[in-house]
């Protein structure tokens, strides 16, 4: 039996457009006039049902534009805007960000069929796992079928390929229902290349650019309208699918010269909405600016954000357990580096920073800032993505120094993150991938992409065409593997170390509940938090450390005795102290 259409009913459309002289609305074939009003807002009610394709004709030009704030592009982000329900997203009572386990994924190469519905059979693997919240890589509407989602320019709408509106509403819903938190990845530092109409309908972005496009224009002439655009994508995310946070994409890249930053308001925003929706909602920042002010509470003179990214933990992390020290990477890779971090936060605040060539970041006050409020990893997309082939750690370490580096991420006073595969030890890479329908776009892509590798010493050839299907193909998720014996090791691991974090000894939200010890250079790590304490072994070889208790946990089995505690080659243990 047809479901009956939904009779057409009065719909007011509405688009501020400063720069035309003349606004005209197309619905459906159909065109009516509009009126301009208060603030250049431009508006006529017309009968409408969802679905209905709509969009704007700008002076004489008959070309029909997209919505700016379009809820949806069912043709793609040059097609015309259509209407969706006007609902509020599914009610459910939420769940604290800080100490979760967070799970960041992309959702056209987390499986094969890459879409929402695909996903969310995916789901109760990652609430097995101890999962508490999965962050979804950009999903707005960009050009091309797939690519990694930071070239956005349809801030409101859904990427189509991947279910649109409706699939995103049941993946954030079947998510709830297993208990999982839903973080969202938004763009708002600059448009894509592609499919960017707002600079048609008035003054969206500055003359100015950072490394990925035009600025927005947040302080600039007409910066009032702009500014509550992007406030109200972050409302609309949060009210209108129910996602439970956003992270903000480099917000470093946000030129605000106003008296009150735009991160102000929407830490003012998600707070409101907070207590309108009665749970909790978190904006997780990316920055590249070691700055603490971030999350500091608004009252004492920060934005208020809930958390942000701390890549210093990366980095530490990362070259001690790797070798690696090209790039960005030339300061860390000492024991001293890696307990600065872990008990401080950040490793460059105030320092020399040799990649910059100046000083670098700001120390972390721990009576304004709780360490949970710094997410960790060691995989990201962006660490394992922009490296020139996109090869994760399983590539190059073995199995043993993956073990080292979950263990010192989860073990840690920090809100942990893994990112896709991780926990498995993925052996696909993930690769920087992008579907550009513009040859002369897709062209520049692939040249940009050599050249940026070409800075850090990657030869040319060994970079891939992000153009080319193969290159994404590869970037997808095995699912197989997590089955195989091969991985199950390393996941069993994950698992029991994400458990582990429900011990009271890792209950202290305190970076001075948190101290290292480590003997010079020596190959051996601890890291003391309550009553149990982590040894790390770095080198291949044994090695004993002066601790000793009753193991909680480890990679390989542990040899005690005469109050020392010797742990195999590339390996941890978890003591508990006093037994």
């Amino acid at each position: 039996m047809s479901t009956p259409p939904v009779a057409a009913a009065d719909h007011a459309f509405e688009v501020w457009a400063p720069r035309p002289r003349r606004v005209r609305l197309w619905l459906e074939g159909a065109v009516h006039a509009m009126r301009r009003g208060t603030g250049d807002w431009w508006r006529v009610t017309a009968p409408a049902s969802p679905g209905a394709r709509y969009g704007f004709l700008l002076d004489d030009d008959e070309t029909v534009l997209p919505d700016p704030r379009s809820p949806r592009q069912p043709d793609g982000v040059h097609g015309p805007s259509a209407l969706i329900p006007e609902v509020d997203g599914p009610r459910w009572a939420g769940r604290a960000l800080r100490g979760a386990v967070v799970y960041e994924l992309h959702i056209g190469a987390f499986t094969p069929e890459g879409t929402f519905d695909a996903a969310i059979e995916r789901l109760p693997h990652l609430r097995d796992l101890g999962v508490g919240f999965v962050q979804v890589m950009p999903v707005n509407a960009f050009n091309g079928e797939h690519g990694w989602g930071y070239d956005g320019v349809g801030w409101f709408a859904v990427h189509e390929p991947y279910g649109g509106p409706s699939g995103l509403e049941r993946f954030v819903a079947a998510a709830h229902d297993l208990g999982l938190g839903v973080l969202l990845d938004v763009v708002h530092n600059h448009l894509g290349p592609s499919g960017n109409y707002l600079g048609r309908f008035g003054p969206y972005e500055t003359d100015g650019a950072n490394s990925w496009g035009r600025t927005i224009n947040l302080s600039g002439e007409g910066s009032a309208e702009v500014r509550r655009f992007l406030l109200d994508d972050i409302g609309w995310w949060l009210r209108r699918y129910g996602v439970d946070g956003l992270r903000l994409d480099a917000v470093h890249a946000l030129v605000d010269h106003s008296d009150r930053h735009i991160l102000q308001d929407a830490a003012a925003l998600a707070a409101s909405l907070s207590a309108d929706l009665g749970r909790p909602l978190a904006l997780v920042a990316e920055s590249d600016l070691n700055d603490p002010r971030l999350v500091t509470a608004t009252e004492l003179g920060g934005c208020g954000l809930a958390a942000q990214w701390n890549d210093d933990v990366h980095h530490a992390i990362h070259t001690i357990v790797s070798g690696e020290r090209q790039g960005y990477y030339a300061d860390f890779g000492s024991p001293e580096c890696l307990a600065t971090v872990l008990t401080e936060g950040f490793f460059h605040a105030g320092t020399y920073s040799s990649f910059r060539g100046r000083t670098h970041g700001e120390r972390i006050d721990p009576a304004r800032v709780a360490p949970s409020q710094l997410l960790a990893y060691t995989c990201t997309h962006d660490q394992v993505g922009n490296r020139a082939r996109g090869d994760r750690p399983a590539a190059y370490l073995t199995d043993g120094q993956l073990a080292v580096k979950a263990a010192l991420v989860l073990f840690s006073a920090f809100t942990p993150m893994l990112f896709m595969g991780e926990e498995w030890g993925a052996r696909t890479p993930f690769r920087f991938f992008t579907s550009h329908p513009e040859p002369e776009l897709a062209r520049a892509t692939a040249e940009g992409r050599k050249a940026e590798f070409a800075e850090h010493g990657w030869p040319p050839g060994d970079v891939p065409d992000p153009q080319d299907p193969e290159t994404f193909a590869v970037s997808h998720l095995d699912w197989s593997e997590p089955a195989s014996p091969e991985h199950a090791r390393l996941l069993e691991t994950h698992r029991a170390l994400i458990a582990l974090r429900r011990d009271p000894a890792l209950a202290a939200d305190d970076l001075r509940a948190v101290a290292c010890d480590h003997p010079g250079e020596a190959t051996w790590f601890a890291v003391h938090r309550g009553d149990l304490t982590l040894v790390v072994n770095f080198s291949p070889s044994p090695v004993a450390a002066p601790f000793d208790g009753s193991p909680v946990l480890s990679w390989e089995e542990p040899s005690i005795a005469d109050g020392a505690t010797t742990v195999p080659g590339h390996s941890f243990v978890v003591l508990r102290r006093g037994t």
